[in-house]
């Protein structure tokens, strides 16, 4: 049983932030995905997640059950008039999820009340809510940690919960760092102490979050609990998007259909662009770099077998092998990657010579590939006698002055010939990059309208000599998106205007491309 809970304690991450609509917009690709339970946020804290709960009640969920978090009633007032307990009630979901206290030191240190009055309170609350109809699942906060200092005691706030009705024992690592060994054996023995469903709530505080989730998988856990991308406090939760493949490829459960893990790759992108926080290009299964392959020997080895540098087919999870062309790259890499775009070469033709030297002549003058496989492509492409390029720049100029002191104004004027047509067009910028991106836009645009979709997603200038200060050549990166693919560009030069063009120019002739693809 798979409970996500990125919208809330996700959401408890440093700088991130949902608001309601980002919320739906997530549970909707979290119920196509298949996951089971969707926690949607803290419904006595803010306003916010009482949107949520409000506009979540009017849909028709396939997979998913949205479910409320809250904690367990307040430790001086009874369950009946607890604003936080009403406030769950109120929210008109089927699933709670309460959280109370496993440690003895968290009760009389940090709570501030009696052993005993702690277990009344988890007791009580889930008593209480059971008598509404409503599943409950119990989040024993710092469980591990209290079974380590106090086991008779994390095991009696388990007992009140289990006998209140819980439908649920979430053992929770709320501090991050237990090691798999401690999380099996405490484990075990909870799943063989209960005949109620156990589950697990990990943090990544130990960088072991998935591997501790797995442990008690293996050891009779029956319910998980994390997030997409593992985002959440501190250092995150146990990252669904490693979890999911892991129980599903490696240990042969059922997590979600086959179907839907192939979208696995999709929703993580989704959350992190809605989070507006890049997602970690070295991420297993999902992330851009996950199945990259850069040195020759590896292109050579996939080219041979599949299963020669990757341990599953990214295919598997929606996400796709890569060659990367850099000077490591020798004739395999280079054939492996344009085999992949439907070009045929010869192992020993002179193109494909001419390809791997004009490669490594260019990564000399400060181009890096590896990052921008849309520049890789067009270089292919343009060696292809049958290509014809969609424009081509015939001059360009770009004025930066100051106006009395006050301001910067950055203005761009290109020359641009398309087909039998050239355009000669101006335009002001935020920036002379900016300029000239809008000058060669309003050039392109009447012949190639597809281009009013793309937009940039990051630049980037990494100085190649820093000992050479100003005067040293630059490289610039480029990510775009036309909404529905995303490609990166690379341009370089010991002047920035011309590196930003060339990646510029290789962007929105690849947006082209695509689309006429």
């Amino acid at each position: 049983m798979l409970y996500d809970t990125t919208l809330r304690d996700g959401a408890q991450a440093e700088g991130l932030s949902f608001a309601a609509a980002d919320k739906l917009k997530i549970a909707r690709r979290l119920d196509e995905l298949g996951v089971h339970y969707v926690e949607g946020g803290y419904p006595g804290s803010n306003p916010k997640d009482q949107e949520f709960f409000r506009l979540a009640q009017d849909i028709e969920w396939q997979n998913i059950t949205i479910t409320a978090f809250g904690s367990t009633r307040h430790k001086s007032t009874s369950v009946e008039n607890d604003p936080g307990v009403k406030a769950l009630i109120g929210t008109g979901t089927r699933a709670v999820c309460i959280v109370g206290k496993a440690w003895d030191h968290h009760v009389t240190a940090v709570l501030d009340t009696t052993l005993e009055n702690n277990l009344a309170m988890i007791g009580e609350t889930i008593a209480y809510l059971k008598r509404h109809g409503l599943e409950v699942f119990f989040d024993a906060e710092h469980f591990f940690d209290g079974y380590r200092a106090n086991p008779d005691y994390a095991m009696a706030a388990l007992r009140a919960a289990s006998e209140a009705g819980a439908d649920c024992l979430v053992l929770c690592d709320t501090n991050g760092g237990s090691v798999p060994n401690d999380v099996r054996d405490v484990t075990r023995h909870v799943v063989a102490e209960f005949d109620v469903p156990v589950g697990i709530h990990v943090h990544n505080d130990a960088d072991l979050a998935t591997a501790n989730t797995l442990a008690a998988v293996e050891c009779g856990a029956s319910h998980v609990q994390g997030t997409v991308n593992g985002v959440g406090e501190r250092c995150g939760n146990a990252n669904l998007c490693a979890v999911i493949p892991n129980l599903q490829l490696k240990l042969g459960y059922t997590a979600i259909q086959p179907d839907q893990l192939q979208h696995l790759s999709d929703v993580a992108r989704f959350v992190s662009e809605i989070a507006n926080m890049a997602l970690n290009p070295f991420m297993p299964y999902v992330g851009h770099s996950a199945f990259a392959h850069k040195a020759g020997y590896h292109a050579d080895g996939m080219a041979k077998s599949q299963i020669a540098y990757q341990h599953v087919d990214p295919a598997l999870v929606g996400n796709e092998m890569r060659v990367l062309i850099s000077e490591l790259s020798g004739r395999s890499s280079v054939l492996s990657r344009a085999e992949r775009l439907g070009l045929r070469l010869s192992r020993q033709s002179e193109d494909l010579h001419g390809l791997v030297e004009e490669i490594k002549e260019l990564e000399q003058r400060g181009f890096q590939f590896e990052g921008a496989e849309a520049s890789f492509e067009l270089l292919i492409k343009r060696r292809q006698p049958d290509y014809t390029p969609p424009f081509s720049l015939l001059d360009f100029l770009v004025l930066v002055e100051t106006r009395g002191g006050q301001s910067i104004l950055s203005e761009a004027t290109v020359k641009i010939q398309v087909g039998d047509e050239v355009q000669h067009t101006a335009a002001e910028g935020n920036g002379p990059v900016n300029a000239l991106d809008t000058a060669m836009r309003k050039a392109l645009i009447f012949a190639y309208p597809q281009l009013r979709q793309v937009r940039l997603l990051d630049y980037k200038v990494r100085v190649l000599d820093e000992s050479s200060a100003t005067a040293a050549g630059v490289r610039v990166m480029i990510e775009s998106t036309n909404g529905h693919t995303e490609w990166s560009t690379v341009g370089s030069s010991t002047n920035i205007i011309e590196a930003s063009y060339s990646a510029l120019a290789d962007s929105l002739e690849y947006a082209i491309l695509v689309t006429d693809q």
